[in-house]
């Protein structure tokens, strides 16, 4: 019984496997489709738009939250590896308490395929804060408005009516901006940072040193650390790697010239040192030889410049300078804190008492030190896009009812675009340019 009961069981079955051989054969056989078939009409929302190759490569991008003022900001490489790598170090030196430094910047010594990539960096913000200065200031300017209580920066002719303000009496103004005329500093903003001499030698700045040290934008101390002479800003340059015994440093083979020397530019008879405060308006730093010379040659290039040209070049000077900077970080250590925008550039933070975001007073107003990133370096500032008005349009300000449909995008990048360079890919998502939004009178109708 079981045998026929078997028989007829898989002679049952017969037909059904057969049916689906078949049909996976043909499913096969079927042609692809085409590769931006289901993409376009994702994200498009509609045929009749070519397929764009920059969309797919660019990934999307939305702007990201802002933390809340108790909590830490997120660390860059995980906690269980930073104690991993911390055992392997202690390992080390237990192994071999005395030991030279053989790899830079840790040695003291530069990074050679980082020197170009420094001077590259400072060039592009020079660039950055000559064309930002031409685009806010020049002839035709585009306005920059900035909220009397709170750090809110807006492009744009009229300011927003988004509620988003947190300053002083803001519950009295429903949360509404107080706006005021900006200035380069509102867009695109440098956090700055002790100076170190000698960044091996004495990576720290305690807290008596707090006036006497020289503090610059924290950018151009990274450029200076990876190889760049700034004659304001004095710096050591080694030539020979230096010792760890114990974890602790030491220059058993000290430069023959003086320390003060060596981080100096030769004397050149163009420029002269910089000048006390109270002289510095009545005193000229440089020649009319050389500044003379290269302020004229940059006012002739702007003046054959349109104002597209010179917003593509400043937007194209940003991009390079943050791509730059983060080259540079995987090899020199910026660190930043935890709870406040305080940035410090070298291998440790500092030790000045000036912190007073939260529990602070459990740090006795001490940083909480961690790896920094790109944005801690530059700060993006995020703003609200506006999207290019109509002739026959008024120029009415963005609504809070419709902030929902709205984009955001870096300061220098909405500034740019408004000025008349293209849109990069990589923020194209953020800014939500396909996006329309309702009127007034129909955001209640808009499901």
């Amino acid at each position: 019984m079981q045998g026929i009961l078997g028989v007829r069981s898989g002679a049952s079955r017969a037909p059904l496997v057969v049916l689906f051989t078949q049909q996976i054969v043909a499913r096969a056989e079927l042609p692809p489709l085409p590769v931006g078939a289901g993409t376009r009409w994702l994200h498009s929302g509609g045929g009749g738009r070519e397929h764009d190759e920059e969309d797919d490569a660019a990934p999307y991008a939305d702007v990201p939250r802002p933390g809340r003022r108790w909590e830490r900001k997120p660390w860059v490489t995980p906690m269980k590896v930073l104690i991993r790598r911390a055992k392997e170090e202690r390992q080390a030196r237990q192994e071999n308490p005395c030991r030279v430094l053989e790899h830079p910047p840790d040695n003291g010594l530069l990074v050679p395929h980082l020197v170009e990539v420094a001077h590259r960096v400072n060039t592009a913000r020079e660039r950055l804060l000559h064309g930002l200065t031409n685009l806010v200031e020049g002839e035709n300017a585009i306005p920059v408005k900035r909220c009397r209580f709170c750090p809110e920066v807006h492009v744009g002719r009229v300011g927003h009516e988004i509620r988003t303000c947190e300053g002083r009496d803001s519950g009295a103004r429903n949360s509404l901006h107080m706006w005021r005329p900006g200035t380069v500093r509102d867009v695109v903003g440098f956090p700055y940072c002790y100076h170190l001499f000698d960044r091996v030698g004495k990576p720290r700045v305690v807290h008596k040193e707090k006036y006497d040290v020289l503090r610059l934008p924290a950018i151009l101390e990274l450029c200076i650390q990876a190889g760049v002479n700034v004659k304001r800003y004095p710096t050591k340059r080694r030539t020979r790697p230096v010792y760890s015994i114990e974890g602790r440093i030491v220059d058993f083979e000290p430069d023959e010239a003086d320390n003060s020397e060596a981080g100096t530019l030769p004397e050149q008879t163009d420029c002269s040192p910089l000048p006390s405060p109270e002289l510095q308006s009545s005193t000229v730093i440089c020649s009319p030889s050389t500044d003379a010379s290269n302020e004229q040659d940059k006012e002739e290039e702007d003046e054959e410049m349109t104002a597209p040209e010179l917003a593509t070049r400043t937007l194209q000077s940003w991009l390079d300078m943050r791509s730059g900077a983060a080259r540079l970080m995987k090899k020199y250590s910026v660190h930043t804190c935890g709870y406040c925008p305080e940035v410090q550039v070298g291998p440790k933070g500092h030790k000045v008492r000036m912190c007073k975001a939260t529990k602070h007073q459990q740090r006795d107003g001490q940083h909480a030190w961690q790896e920094a990133t790109v944005d801690d370096l530059v700060r993006p500032n995020y703003v609200w896009h506006v999207v290019a008005a109509d002739p026959g349009d008024d120029g009415s300000p963005l609504a809070n009812e419709l902030k929902r449909y709205y984009g955001k995008a870096p300061a220098v990048v909405e500034l740019c675009v408004q000025a008349g360079a293209p849109v990069p890919a990589a923020f194209r998502s953020m800014m939500r340019l396909d996006v329309v939004p309702p009127a007034r009178d129909e955001y209640d109708l808009v499901a």
